[in-house]
């Protein structure tokens, strides 16, 4: 976008572009972090809390020369899109963005974002992009939350998620987009902590034994874990109160200490200790059992991250001849349920304590034909004594390294399967993987994981051309 001269008669004056200064808005668009996005005379304005279709008042809060963020002061019209939130801090809490947007719309939102982002950064033409796939529930979804923890004023124990933009933690008893089962434990840990006298993390000053609360639950068993994640191992009376937690909850299965001693905003330290009951909950997923541990990555919607793999195996096709290798395998979530549909299944994986999870997930259904390895994705891809006839990549947030996109270009295997939660890494990692003349995207289906956010997941399907 190029900026627009200020001797322009449309342009805004100095005086109108600057911090603190009120101007009215149209949103037409919502950005990838969530804000609503306007136009003040050909500069873009990010608004938060804000919906295509609303008029606003807004106030410029930071100012550069070709776009601005603002706040809202005043909806001057709503749009038809806007709802009334389901919770009462929705307006403040920074765990949701879009709680203000009705569901019909966030879902056509987010298949726009997977568009331009595959349009704008990708390059590509004549999509195959499908509807959002439609999770079972838009709320009470969430099997895992992970809370910071501070005190009040009057010295109660808090444990909520941060003001948006800010490190202020937001109160909360409930929240709706966890599994309502969590909510008892969410109030009453909080009571329990405070009466126990433990002593609360302080970031600014690194001083203090809690940091953060975090809770599992395993969606179709009902199981639960707690996690305290703490500074240090001495915890005055620990074990006492996890067997209290332990006889109070039927569902608690585990209670762990997780030690984060770094000043860092990283969640979880290396090593958890399970301080009561066992050290895992037993999930059911795609008709297999899996053990998830308290740092264990796993989808937090468990039903939508089953109705993709029904997609994946739907558009696979599989005939049981195939060989499969899965990048960045984890724990196994998915290699396990699509072992069951090839020959052989490999996982890749560089957390040595995931492979070793998925291993004992393998034992634990009776699944023979799948071997895990540690390292990375560009050294064991080419040291396979098997060529893979499919691989599955389902990289972190950033993608995947540029070492990963040549040596599967160079590994060459029929299809490509990209598991994906950040639509722009997506893009431009197919970008690379299209632009080498041996693969075309064929197929993409955006899953709502993450209703009331601005985050979409994707599958994407890229398959070797023919005769090459």
């Amino acid at each position: 976008m190029s900026l627009t001269p200020l001797s322009d008669p449309h342009a805004p004056s100095h005086q109108d572009w600057q911090q603190g200064k009120l101007i009215e808005l149209d949103i037409n668009d919502l950005s990838d972090s969530g804000d609503g996005v306007g136009r003040y005379n050909d500069r873009v304005v990010f608004v938060p809390d804000t919906v295509p279709g609303d008029r606003i008042l807004a106030r410029l809060v930071r100012v550069k020369a070709q776009y601005a963020h603002a706040k809202i002061q005043e909806i001057l019209v709503p749009s038809p899109h806007r709802i009334r939130p389901s919770c009462i801090v929705a307006d403040k809490c920074g765990g949701c963005q879009w709680q203000h947007i009705n569901y019909e719309y966030q879902l056509e939102a987010k298949k726009n974002q997977v568009i331009q982002a595959l349009e704008r950064i990708g390059g590509f033409t004549n999509l195959p992009v499908q509807p959002v796939l439609l999770p079972p529930v838009a709320l009470g979804y969430r099997n895992k939350v992970t809370y910071p923890l501070s005190r009040s004023s009057q010295g109660q124990v808090q444990a909520g998620y941060y003001q948006k933009g800010t490190h202020h933690l937001i109160n909360l008893n409930q929240c709706p987009v966890q599994d309502e089962r969590l909510n008892p434990l969410l109030k009453e840990i909080k009571q329990d902590i405070y009466k126990r006298g433990w002593s609360i993390y302080n970031e600014s000053r690194h001083q203090g034994k809690l940091r953060h609360l975090g809770l599992r639950i395993g969606r179709r068993t009902g199981e639960m874990l707690l996690t305290l994640v703490v500074t240090d191992w001495n915890l005055l009376n620990i074990t006492e109160q996890a067997q209290e937690w332990l006889d109070r909850y039927p569902q608690l299965v585990g209670v762990a200490l997780n030690c984060q001693s770094d000043r860092t905003n990283t969640i979880f330290g290396q090593e958890t200790r399970c301080i009561a009951g066992q050290p895992y909950l037993l999930e059911e997923f795609a008709g297999l059992e899996f053990q998830i541990l308290p740092d264990t990555f796993f989808q937090v919607y468990t039903e939508s991250a089953e109705a993709l793999l029904e997609v994946m195996k739907q558009q696979l096709n599989l005939q049981g001849h195939e060989v499969l290798v899965d990048a960045y395998c984890g724990i196994g979530t998915l290699t396990l349920p699509l072992a069951q549909y090839v020959k052989q299944a490999i996982g890749l994986e560089v957390q040595l304590a995931a492979v070793e999870q998925a291993r004992v997930n393998a034992q634990q259904n009776q699944i023979t034909n799948a071997t895990f390895q540690v390292g990375t994705v560009e050294e064991l891809l080419p040291q396979l004594n098997v060529a893979p006839d499919i691989v599955l990549l389902d990289p972190p947030r950033q993608g995947c390294d540029r070492a990963v996109i040549d040596t599967l270009i160079q590994t060459a295997p029929e299809c490509i399967v990209y598991v994906s939660c950040k639509s722009a890494t997506l893009a431009r990692d197919l970008k690379l993987l299209c632009q080498s003349g041996k693969y075309e995207l064929t197929y993409v289906q955006p899953a709502d994981f993450f209703p009331q956010t601005a985050h979409v997941e994707c599958v994407a399907f890229v398959k070797k051309v023919f005769g090459d």
